[in-house]
């Protein structure tokens, strides 16, 4: 690999161990098969899976300012980064239970924080971030359905009273 292009490698590994979170995996012993069903699931769940040299990605996390990765950089080692980090460690611990030989190493959370394996199979236990959301916006709209249930009590009841004395009317009449 020539220089150039192991400085841009470098400086792209980076800027996304900078901006993002990842997990960092040991992929050895995978077949074709699998390597192919785990890029297409990456794809899929928005986890780009990137397989570079360790002495490259050690540089690039002392680029990016991350202390402490050297301790996983040991072996084949990939990374799946993704924004939502709940995103890729589901999706590697899942490949991590299905695959004996692929094994969880660690990860860096959000750019500075560096997770050892079970922090990462901890994280990837957490519900996603669109879930997360779907529970704040139900925990926020359920005090409000409440309150208009409330305010619509008193004419509910009136239009109720008001249709039991036509009854009633209606009824002594005939």
């Amino acid at each position: 690999m020539k220089r150039e292009d192991k400085e841009r490698v470098i400086s792209d590994l980076a800027g996304k161990l900078r901006d993002g979170s990842a997990v960092l995996v040991d992929y050895q012993g995978i077949n074709v098969a699998q390597s192919t069903d785990l890029r297409r699931e990456s794809r899929e769940n928005g986890v780009e899976f990137v397989v570079a040299k360790n002495t490259l990605t050690k540089r690039a996390a002392d680029e990016a300012g991350i202390e402490g990765l050297e301790q996983f950089l040991i072996g084949p080692t990939a990374l799946a980064f993704s924004e939502d980090p709940v995103a890729s460690a589901k999706l590697m611990a899942k490949f991590a239970d299905q695959v004996e030989s692929f094994v969880l190493k660690g990860g860096i959370l959000e750019g500075d924080r560096v997770l050892d394996e079970t922090e990462v199979v901890a994280l990837s236990k957490l519900p996603s971030r669109e879930q997360l959301l779907a529970q704040l916006i139900g925990a926020i709209q359920f005090p409000v359905a409440g309150l208009v249930n409330v305010l619509n009590a008193p004419l509910r009841n009136l239009a109720v009273v008001m249709s039991q004395v036509a009854e009633q009317k209606s009824a002594q009449e005939s």
